[in-house]
């Protein structure tokens, strides 16, 4: 185990840890970005909700988020310490040096763009999974069709601090005799919904994927070029797959979330 962490605070450990939890981080964006797409569902926040509720509460999920937060975290040391050593070790005259080996934008700003990623994910944390876990996030009972899979209707209500309300779901009668299932659950939705129509906000969340678009683009790769795993026959796969899948899908997809309820919010309150 000694010789392993000695390994680890290695310069080529350091770069080994920083790919192997960035690999790691990527596909975890898969999932999240994914789930968030419920988001943009006419269900008046229904989907979105339950996929909060089970992201939150399913047991291998939860241990898979703590995993999550602990690779952040290490992730977020390695990377900084990775540039503080390359900055100690490059001259003085470095600057006046031209590198022969052409490097991207990306690759030599990466300790910025982490920089800027980790204010991200902290100001996240704190609007979202902080308020879902511990602030007034306010309730919703949702009253669907049961033979339709219909939504007949959502109310909803806050719950007073100390309450031990629980999210439930059932099946009652209504007036007609018709069977609805009932859906009392945390809303999520409503948070989101409120938190994008702050303009500072929306603007951070672009800036934010900004970053994150560079920093998967030479991220990925370099992952995979660190780890040896490069070969002519499918390392363009992996190129093709960093930029166009990494570094512009899935920002582009996580930009246009605050987005949409951005100017969707504004147009509600124009009307």
């Amino acid at each position: 185990m000694s010789s392993l962490f000695k390994f680890l605070d290695t310069s080529i450990g350091r770069k080994v840890l920083m790919s192997l939890t960035g690999l790691f981080l990527c596909s975890f964006l898969i999932v999240h970005v994914a789930g968030n797409l419920a988001l943009f569902y006419h269900d008046e926040g229904l989907s979105f909700n339950q996929y909060s509720l089970f992201m939150t509460t399913f047991t291998p999920i939860k241990v898979i988020s703590y995993l999550l937060y602990a690779t952040i975290v290490l992730h977020a040391i390695s990377g900084f310490r990775l540039v503080f050593s390359n900055q100690k070790a490059r001259p003085v005259g470095y600057k006046a040096m031209k590198d022969p080996r052409s490097s991207s934008w990306a690759s030599k700003n990466m300790g910025i763009l982490g920089t800027i990623l980790l204010i991200f994910i902290v100001t996240h944390m704190a609007n979202f999974w902080f308020e879902y876990k511990f602030g007034a996030t306010p309730w919703k009972e949702y009253k669907v069709d049961l033979a339709s899979g219909k939504l007949l209707e959502s109310n909803v209500f806050v719950v007073e601090p100390g309450s031990d309300i629980k999210p439930n779901e059932y099946v009652a009668t209504n007036a007609d005799g018709a069977e609805i299932q009932i859906i009392v659950i945390k809303d999520l939705y409503e948070v989101v919904k409120q938190a994008f129509t702050q303009s500072w906000l929306v603007v951070l969340y672009l800036i934010g994927m900004v970053a994150l678009a560079y920093h998967l683009v030479h991220g990925f790769q370099s992952g995979f070029q660190t780890l040896g795993l490069r070969h002519p026959s499918y390392t363009p796969i992996i190129q093709g797959i960093g930029v166009w899948f990494f570094g512009i899908l899935i920002p582009v997809l996580f930009a246009a979330m605050p987005v949409y309820f951005y100017f969707f919010m504004n147009a509600d309150k124009n009307l």
